[in-house]
């Protein structure tokens, strides 16, 4: 179940003609489609990886013919976030390595569409562990928001940003 997760997140974030699909505008694959599409995929094993994951990457349509990832993407698609003042404090979790980087340069979107932030640490700290030892960053989201960065939030909580200034950032662990 979890290889094709896996596989789901690579097909409605970054690559869906890998399986001969396309998605909408908004990132939405039709679900019957998808099912023709992926070895071993059936409705009720779809339901079951959205239902069960943990980060909530998934969502389907009020009446599930569609379905899309929440965000994530690396090709442009617009998942129709509304535009939200954040908390005054946000957090990113990286690995350690990165550290010195984004202190110079901030936080980059690379190839996602955006940054993702965390509204709280131990959030943070998870993602960060995912790529080796974590570092913490501290994000005076509330500021930015007063000089004019915009934010989003998906439904999974994740929260959403083009880019953060290192002006902005604050290590909070991790080596510098």
């Amino acid at each position: 179940m979890k290889s094709t997760s896996k596989f789901l997140s690579l097909i409605l974030r970054h690559k869906p003609q890998i399986v001969g699909i396309e998605l909408d505008e908004h990132g939405w694959a039709e679900v019957d489609e998808l099912i023709r599409r992926v070895k071993n995929l059936d409705l009720a094993t779809l339901e079951q990886i959205v239902a069960q994951d943990e980060k909530r990457r998934y969502s389907f349509s009020a009446d599930k013919k569609l379905i899309r990832a929440n965000q994530g993407h690396s090709i442009p698609v617009d998942v129709e976030l509304a535009e939200l003042e954040p908390p005054k404090i946000l957090y990113h979790g990286t690995a350690e390595r990165y550290g010195a980087s984004i202190t110079s340069q901030g936080l980059l979107k690379m190839s996602r569409l955006y940054v993702h932030l965390s509204s709280d640490i131990e959030t943070a700290e998870k993602v960060g562990r995912r790529h080796g030892v974590p570092k913490i960053f501290l994000v005076e989201s509330g500021k930015m928001f007063i000089d004019g960065y915009k934010f989003f939030k998906s439904v999974n909580g994740v929260w959403l940003t083009e880019h953060v200034p290192a002006k902005y950032l604050r290590g909070i662990t991790g080596g510098f």
